[in-house]
Order: C-alpha cells, then sequence, then structure tokens
C-alpha cells in the first residue's frame, strides 16, 4: 500500500499509460531527475539499468543501496555499465539478513 500511494515517474519511449499514482515521462530522462532533485520531495530511488546507468554518468546519484543474495547467476544486463571516471563512495551501512542477503549502502565522495 505505501508503495502503492508513493509518487512515481516512469521514464518510456514504449509505454502510453501507467498507473498507481504514476506520471509518463518520455523525454529526457537526466533532465527530469535533475529538476526534480531540485523540488523537496525527499529520497528518490532509481531503478532499472539503463536508467541508473545514464543518472550514474551525470553524477545524479548521491547513495546506492545494493543488495546482494547469495546466488550467482550469469548474463543479463549489468547494472554498473562502462563509466567514464570513477565514482568513490563512503560506506554507510551495512546488513545482514537471517537468509544471507546482504544490503549495503554507500553515499557517493565529492
Amino acid at each position: 500500500r505505501r508503495w502503492r500511494d508513493m509518487p512515481k515517474v516512469v521514464f518510456s519511449s514504449t509505454t502510453s499509460a501507467v498507473d498507481w499514482n504514476a506520471r509518463l515521462v518520455t523525454g529526457d530522462a537526466v533532465t527530469e531527475i535533475t529538476r526534480l532533485k531540485t523540488e523537496d520531495g525527499g529520497p528518490m530511488d532509481v531503478g532499472g539499468a539503463t536508467l541508473a546507468a545514464a543518472a550514474m554518468r551525470a553524477g545524479l546519484i548521491d547513495e546506492y543501496a545494493m543488495v546482494t543474495h547469495p546466488v550467482l547467476v550469469g548474463g543479463g544486463t549489468p547494472f554498473f555499465t562502462a563509466l567514464d571516471n570513477w565514482v568513490n563512495l563512503n560506506l554507510v551501512e551495512t546488513r545482514t539478513f537471517p537468509d544471507g542477503v546482504l544490503l549495503t549502502r554507500y553515499e557517493t565522495r565529492r
């Protein structure tokens, strides 16, 4: 319920309709994320490898929260694509869950 009520922005060039308190953006994602960061809306989550990579390259990510599951898989779209420069991080939090899942949070060192 909390997630459903939370305002969302969907970035897509193929979808024409969204629901669950979402609005659709078909234009430049980096421009829109930059605009959203200037508003006083609190933290923003960015999901999806392609969108996150664009935000990363533009220097728009303030914090990374990574969840590591104890399983190895091959293939798929890499979440961290090739970057022009290193992204230096400071460790903020680590948490281990009973099933072996590990949460690590880092803030971008500017």
